[in-house]
């Protein structure tokens, strides 16, 4: 007899627009091109995502210098600093950027401000790609980092009536707004952004663990270890009451001794991870128990994103 088991499963989870978009970006690159096309770091976070586009032909860099000249390159998802196209077309190479429409978004507010004569304080995590990226959009010392509320404290501007902020987009929500208060607390004068910079797939997984946590004794993010949304769910589910919140990368890091007892878990997944993975985790899940799957839906998301130009047949 297998113990009984309810699985509520969260919904949106999974790839997001920008993420599809990054990834059918590679796809139709090997179709135009052939193999091998480069592509300067992870195109997403996920070695699964990754691990399927290699055994297609792609080759995964960190720095352009690795790739040749004579073979297309793809900019990831989490955007680029300004100097990577610039240093591409120097070399002649065609490249195809894969940014997500959302992070160029942010990248244009930034260089919006800037022309206004603001300097930029950027909420995000240091040394995060998509960090990186928007910093580079503007020369050094323009976009100033903070991770936490207490980063505010410290901040040296060059003149408080002359700011604005930006966020990386797959922030918490509520850390997030408690450092942006702890901002306009200091910097009354500061310009905030037009829209939320945190984009729609992160606040809405975020939303939907916040309503899994009220039914649940144990929560399973299926994510990467570097994916920032990912980590982020598993803090929202400790934040919301489920101290068993755990992160994984597919059904074989389940640790299911720590399951023992339980009879009501959520899954969820990161935007970066394939639904896949998910219906590889509700099968071992089927497994072991008795398994009833329920699913819990918070909002419906019918957001697309065109791919560039490039692969349209008219060009």
């Amino acid at each position: 007899m297998k113990p009984a088991l309810t699985l509520y499963l969260a919904a949106p989870r999974g790839f997001c627009a920008g993420v599809d978009r990054a990834v059918k970006i590679v796809e139709m690159s090997l179709e135009k091109w052939g193999a091998p096309v480069y592509v300067r770091h992870e195109i997403v976070h996920n070695k699964f995502v990754v691990d399927t586009l290699a055994a297609k032909g792609a080759v995964f860099v960190e720095e352009l210098d690795e790739c040749p000249v004579d073979r297309p390159v793809i900019f990831s998802a989490h955007g680029v600093p300004k100097t990577v196209p610039a240093e591409a077309e120097r070399r002649n190479m065609i490249y195809v950027d894969a940014t997500c429409p959302l992070v160029s978004k942010v990248h244009l507010e930034a260089e919006r401000h800037a022309e206004e004569g603001l300097q930029i304080i950027m909420i995000g995590h240091r040394g995060h790609p998509e960090v990186i990226g928007t910093m580079g959009q503007l020369p050094e010392g323009e976009v100033l980092l903070i991770e936490t509320a207490a980063d505010v404290a410290t901040l040296e501007v060059r003149d408080p009536d002359k700011l604005a902020w930006i966020t990386q987009t797959t922030l918490s929500v509520d850390d997030t707004a408690e450092v942006v208060a702890a901002l306009q607390a200091r910097f009354p004068s500061l310009v905030g952004p037009g829209k939320d910079d945190i984009c729609y797939a992160t606040t809405n997984r975020q939303a939907a663990v916040k309503i899994l946590a009220e039914k649940i004794e144990a929560l399973l993010v299926i994510g990467a270890p570097n994916s920032s949304n990912s980590k982020r769910l598993v803090e929202v589910g400790r934040n919301a009451g489920c101290a068993v919140s755990h992160l994984v990368e597919r059904a074989s890091e389940i640790k299911w001794d720590a399951l023992e007892g339980i009879t009501r878990v959520g899954l969820t997944a990161g935007a970066s991870a394939p639904e896949v993975l998910v219906d590889e985790v509700i099968e071992a899940f089927r497994d072991r128990y008795d398994l009833t799957v329920e699913l819990v839906e918070t909002a419906k998301e019918r957001i697309e994103f065109k791919t560039p130009r490039i692969f349209r047949h008219d060009t």
